[in-house]
Formats: structure tokens, C-alpha cells, sequence
């Protein structure tokens, strides 16, 4: 048998860090539900299993749940949800909205008992609230089924650091609990867990399309094969996501390595569909000040979304021409308290917003000049 496994569609999301392409981001994840539905067909699975966080929250707009509803119904065969901790099972969810009982091929999964299928049985495991110490899975008892076991689930597979307890899931559910493979979500990146014999029968298919920066390996759905009960699942990532989002980092020792960058910008292909986020520290010597305003307007002009961090840079205190360039007085007197105070305070946001103002009152003398 097949399917596709997809979670953490996070439907909704406001994506307020990239401000006024927030409303772009929400619509590339609809676009990438519709590639999901896409990929379940062209593979020829059976079904298609989501599970948990298909939505932000309960208090997403009722008509983003019947898009997302539509979106399901194209697909040809069953489709199978678990509520997850975003989307809990709770009085008022987006789970009473009346699409998901006018589409004959969807089934949200409401209870913790097994479906019987032709080719397989489902142990879905449905949250009704954001937090819990109890583990999902635990329910589960597969050991004598006679056809493949799957288990829906949604939580914190145990190891992964975590600040709030979120359904702590053991690292060998799925051996514990009988079943040959375990779908999950909850983690937006795609992470297999293999078992002493290199098997691999649990597995975060990651989000279908990315949601922040730092994300590791997302974007993805996951197609997976069974062959009869008791065989290893075999795993295939498909690409179901479109955007690209690029965060990097450099630290700054040399006069004029902001060229570099600059080329580098220049070099990454669709810019349309990329978010860059670019955090610079280190020292900015004089002769690279233009190529830092240049960095700026291609990241604020080229790509989807761009932003510079340059907080994190110290003008460099042997720069030629730093203060002397400036007339003797009251700004040079400021400029070498704010370049003193930039290089020595103890704390760093104090000497952010020390090489910043100084950075600002070079700028000013230049434009009082020309």
C-alpha cells in the first residue's frame, strides 16, 4: 500500500516577522496544499493522512477553512485528520465547520479507536487541547493486527528539547506500540527515527511549505510505501513547497568584504519567491559604507522579502578618515565618545545603538556637505 503524509499546514499563520508580505506567505501555503493534493495523485496513494496543526488556531476565518476543505475534496481517495495542539478538539473548533461533513472523502478523527480499512488499520490519535504531559500514543495496541498498522499522532518525539510539555511521544513508539509505521507531526522539519535494525517506522514529514527562518529541512511531503504487514516502511520526501527562505550570517574583519556579499545577493535565482534575512557583525571600515547601503536596497528591492541586520557592526576604530573626516567641534567630540562607547560599553545593546548613531552622524555630515 501508499500514501502521502503531510502535518503542520498551519493554515492562518499571520507570519507578522515579514510584514507586508505576510498576505504573500499565507497564499503560498495554500498554493502548496493544492501541490500536496498534486503529489498524493501523481504517486497514486491510496490516501492521504494529516496530522494535527492543519491550522494556526481555532479562531482562523471560516472561510479559510472551507478553502482548505475544497483543497481536500479534489483528492480523488480518502483523506484522514487528526486534530492537532494549534487545532485541538475543542467546543468551537474549526473541526464543527460543516465542510468537512459535505466532503465524502474526508474523515476527521475525533475518537482514539482503530479504522478498519481494506488494506490497512488507522490508530489516530485526536487532541483536545494545546498542552499535554500525556503521551498519544499510549492508547495504541497493534501488536495482533494482521494488516499494516498506522498511527496518526501529534507531539514531542522524546530527546527533542522542549520549553512547554507537549505530548512527549517515547523515541520507540512505534515498536511499543505494534504498529509499522507511526505518522507524525508537530515539528516543521522532516526527521526519520530508525530502530536498532535501521528500520525506519516513525517519521515528522515536516511542513508542506516553510514558515520562518531557521527552519531545517521543510517544505516537503512524504510519500510512503508498505508492503504487507511487518515489512519497513520506505520513506520519499516529495517538494511540495515554493518558497525559499535564506538566513545567513557574517562576521566582518577586512576592508571591503561587503563586495562579496554584494555579489552573492546578486547570484540567487528567483528572487521573487525568496526571503532573505542577512545579520552582519564584526567591523565596518570606511571605504565599505556604500556597499553596506547597497546590501540594504538589494535586499529591501530585489526579493520577496529582505531585511539587514547591521546592528551587530562596530565602525573600526583605525578606519582612515573615521573622525578626522569630521570638522573639528562638537561632532567630532560626539563621534569619538560614540566610537569609544560602541567598542567598550559591557552591554551589547548599548553599543549597537552606539555604532549605529555613529554610522547616522557620518551620514548626516556627508549629506550637509554635498
Amino acid at each position: 500500500m501508499r500514501f502521502l503524509h503531510t502535518a503542520d499546514w498551519q493554515m492562518g499563520m499571520r507570519a507578522e516577522s515579514v510584514g507586508k508580505v505576510a498576505d504573500r506567505v499565507r497564499e503560498a501555503r495554500l498554493a502548496a496544499a493544492r501541490r500536496v493534493v498534486e503529489a498524493a495523485r501523481d504517486h497514486k496513494a491510496e490516501m492521504l493522512l494529516l496530522t494535527g496543526d492543519v491550522f494556526e488556531d481555532n479562531g482562523v476565518d471560516r472561510v479559510l477553512v472551507r478553502k482548505v476543505g475544497e483543497i481536500l475534496r479534489c483528492f480523488a481517495g480518502p483523506v484522514y485528520i487528526i486534530p492537532g495542539n494549534h487545532d485541538p478538539l475543542s467546543p468551537g473548533s474549526v473541526w464543527e465547520h460543516p465542510v468537512w461533513k459535505e466532503a465524502d472523502n474526508i474523515r476527521v478523527c475525533t475518537r482514539r479507536e482503530p479504522i478498519d480499512l481494506d488494506s490497512c488499520v488507522l490508530f489516530p490519535c485526536p487532541l483536545r487541547e494545546k498542552y499535554s504531559s500525556k503521551d498519544p500514543t499510549s492508547w495504541i495496541k497493534a501488536h495482533d493486527a494482521s494488516k499494516p498498522a498506522i498511527g496518526l499522532a501529534h507531539g514531542n518525539v522524546e530527546g527533542i528539547p522542549s520549553g512547554e510539555p507537549d505530548y512527549p511521544i517515547p523515541r520507540d513508539a512505534a515498536a511499543r506500540s505494534g504498529l509499522d509505521y507511526l505518522a507524525l507531526g508537530h515539528w516543521h522539519s522532516f526527521a526519520r527515527y530508525e530502530n536498532s535494525q535501521g528500520e525506519c517506522r516513525m517519521a515528522y514529514s515536516g511542513t508542506h511549505e516553510t514558515t520562518k527562518f531557521g527552519e531545517r529541512d521543510s517544505g516537503n511531503a512524504l510519500v510512503v510505501e508498505i508492503s504487507r504487514r511487518g515489512a519497513p516502511p520506505s520513506l520519499a520526501p516529495i517538494r511540495t513547497g515554493s518558497l525559499e527562505w535564506r538566513s545567513t550570517e557574517h562576521s566582518v574583519s577586512q576592508p571591503l568584504s561587503l563586495e562579496s556579499l554584494v555579489q552573492q545577493l546578486s547570484g540567487i535565482a528567483e528572487p521573487g519567491s525568496t526571503l532573505v534575512r542577512m545579520r552582519l557583525d564584526g567591523l565596518l571600515f570606511p571605504e565599505d559604507r556604500d556597499a553596506l547601503k547597497q546590501l540594504d536596497e538589494i535586499l529591501t528591492s530585489r526579493f520577496l522579502f529582505g531585511v539587514l541586520d547591521a546592528t551587530g557592526l562596530t565602525p573600526a576604530p583605525d578606519g582612515e578618515g573615521w573622525i578626522e573626516s569630521l570638522p573639528a567641534g562638537p561632532f567630532r567630540d560626539a563621534a569619538q565618545k560614540l566610537r569609544a562607547l560602541a567598542s567598550n560599553a559591557s552591554d551589547p545593546g548599548q553599543r549597537a545603538v552606539a555604532s549605529q548613531a555613529l554610522l547616522q552622524l557620518f551620514d548626516l555630515c556627508e549629506r550637509s556637505r554635498s
